[in-house]
């Protein structure tokens, strides 16, 4: 790989003794440069959100299309009102609710916000996260962050340093080291430019959370695995492209609980006889049930799940499996959001059974 930069990682503890790094971290942003920054959701790369070159500069280090938006991360709500053109009562009602936290919402933006920022669009999606290093970082680099997720296009997010440190080696000075991040999952994001609220890419923040603040909230097709069309462009990362993906091939199994046991354990079989490695993941209560060479456990919950699978995924690569197994999750709350990520991880792949 040709690297234009010598990655260092400086960890940061979340208190006043991140100071020192958090000004030469700001400075890197305001000279027009990226840094890696860790999130309550994902590990983020940052860059200026004011500035078209510094955008363009996130897409060439993650390799991601420019037609992708990115996320403005600010630290406090005054920060809003100079890059959208309006604040809808709803979008206070949820800021108030969810801000800071792993919520996205997008605005029509103002004319401060470069479109390079939102892959063309006239919208602009804006989160505060809860991440007390972000937070910090945020401020020291002048306020407006643009941080999509700090990994390789279509690769599965980071949830440590030491993945971001896999993927952009080379490609950026520094990454914050904050330690394993809290949630796992990237932010929900609702779209708030419309007469009704539409969730786009369910999150930890669930739908019907989001309906108990706003009343109705209408869920993209999107959501639920449909694929937009070559020359729609997304409104929200995530929607349009293939995302998340370990290099083997990912199927999603659906139907019921022992015909999908079944047909897994059957799909593993075959691959053994081939030659081929083959691994299934799954819950804890369901390890047992597996007779492949590689079961991974996501742990015993959905929140576990969402915690720890860009992680599985990456291991998946370590392990070098050509093909993987998971049983469908139910379709609500972080299951629904779960569902959201795997789907694409496996490129829409399903087998009914």
């Amino acid at each position: 790989m040709d690297s234009d930069f010598i990655t260092e990682v400086e960890r940061a503890f979340g208190d006043s003794r991140d100071d020192a790094l958090m000004q030469r971290a700001g400075e890197i942003i305001k000279k027009g440069g990226l840094v890696a920054i860790p999130t309550e959701t994902v590990y983020g790369l940052a860059g200026n959100a004011l500035d078209p070159e510094s955008s363009k500069r996130i897409y060439a280090a993650k390799g991601r299309p420019s037609d992708n938006p990115l996320i403005v991360h600010i630290a406090e709500f005054d920060a809003l009102g100079p890059i959208v053109r309006e604040i809808p009562e709803k979008a206070r009602l949820l800021a108030e609710k969810y801000w800071p936290g792993p919520l996205t919402m997008i605005f029509k933006k103002s004319d401060r916000v470069p479109k390079e920022t939102t892959g063309g669009l006239d919208t602009v999606a804006v989160r505060m996260p809860v991440n007390k290093t972000a937070l910090s970082f945020i401020k020291a680099a002048g306020g407006y962050i643009a941080a999509p997720s700090a990994n390789s296009s279509g690769r599965p997010s980071c949830t440590t340093a030491a993945h971001v440190y896999e993927d952009l080696c080379g490609k950026i000075p520094l990454i914050i080291d904050g330690g394993d991040v809290g949630i796992g999952l990237e932010s929900t994001i609702v779209d708030m430019t419309g007469d009704v609220p539409v969730l786009l890419r369910p999150g930890y923040i669930s739908h019907s959370q989001l309906e108990e603040v706003l009343g109705t909230v209408l869920i993209d097709p999107n959501v639920n695995g449909a694929e937009l069309g070559g020359d729609i462009r997304p409104k929200a990362p995530g929607m349009k492209y293939k995302h998340y993906a370990p290099r083997g091939e990912l199927y999603i199994v659906k139907g019921g609980e022992q015909a999908c046991t079944d047909r897994i354990n059957s799909e593993c079989r075959i691959h053994k006889e081939r030659g081929e490695t083959a691994a299934v993941i799954c819950l804890n209560t369901e390890v047992e049930k597996y007779t492949a060479d590689v079961v991974s456990s996501l742990g015993n919950t959905y929140e576990d799940a969402a915690h720890n699978l860009f992680r599985c995924l990456r291991e998946m690569d370590e392990k070098k499996i050509e093909y993987m197994y998971i049983r469908a999750f139910d379709g609500e709350g972080l299951g629904m959001a779960l569902m959201n990520r795997i789907v694409r991880a496996a490129g829409h792949k399903f087998i009914e059974v």
